[in-house]
């Protein structure tokens, strides 16, 4: 019975996937981002019961990528699309991919990242390697990147600020950079504890601790400065095979 639990687990996700999905296309990017975050919760816990319960499987690998295709693929893709339109718009759309307005091509642009998360996630089912370290950004983080744009603007309100998110120049560059960060050759430490050893696990530690003070400081504004602090201290770090 122990055996069904990790997948269990990684179904949740992806239905929490689905129903970020709907309410992104509705463009309710607030809700979006609420689901991604649950969904992204399971991916962190199914992986984590398979190795607890010492039930780990080839299907339960295999329905992992394809939850995360969903929640940490598509859904941002579409979160990018809606953003571009906003961007094109001048502000706010409400509405099923800008209905009402006339469709242009640049929103469908932010289903790069889409497809580069689903090459992303066909690359790690066969790399062997990737075990305690990842090759380029998980998708789970790139997601999270993506979803903290619409919660800034949301919540921070800063004209500053969004005039640069709602620049469609930054947008299409912050996809090409999500497109290669996903793919890239970089090394990075996974969020996997062998043992609770601080020696083994300064980095993890240090920050999970420093990930922690900017949420409480910076609120979803330290979402894009987590990311970037992650890709620095695994450079920063002895890689881990």
């Amino acid at each position: 019975m122990k055996s069904y639990i990790p997948n269990f687990l990684t179904l949740l996700n992806v239905l929490s996937g689905c129903i970020a999905t709907v309410f992104a296309v509705l463009n309710q990017l607030e809700w979006a981002a609420l689901f991604v975050f649950i969904g992204i919760f399971f991916d962190f816990f199914d992986g984590l019961a398979a190795r607890v319960l010492k039930v780990q499987s080839e299907v339960g690998m295999q329905l992992d990528s394809l939850a995360d295709v969903i929640t940490s693929g598509l859904v941002p893709g579409v979160v990018m699309f809606q953003l571009l339109n906003m961007a094109e718009r001048g502000g706010w759309n409400l509405g099923v991919f800008g209905h009402g307005a006339e469709m242009t091509v640049l929103p469908f642009f932010g289903f790069v990242i889409t497809l580069a998360s689903a090459y992303r996630l066909a690359k790690f089912n066969v790399d062997e390697n990737q075990v305690s370290s990842f090759v380029g950004l998980p998708t789970p983080a790139n997601a999270l990147l993506i979803l903290s744009l619409p919660l800034i603007l949301l919540y921070h309100n800063n004209e500053l600020l969004n005039g640069i998110i709602l620049n469609p120049w930054f947008l299409i560059g912050l996809t090409l950079l999500s497109a290669y960060l996903l793919n890239s050759p970089i090394a990075l430490f996974a969020l996997k504890f062998k043992n609770w050893s601080f020696k083994d696990n300064g980095v993890r530690y240090l920050f999970l601790i420093g990930s922690l003070i900017m949420l409480l400081t910076l609120k979803f504004l330290a979402i894009p400065l987590i990311i970037l602090f992650y890709i620095l201290a695994s450079l920063l770090m002895p890689s881990e095979k």
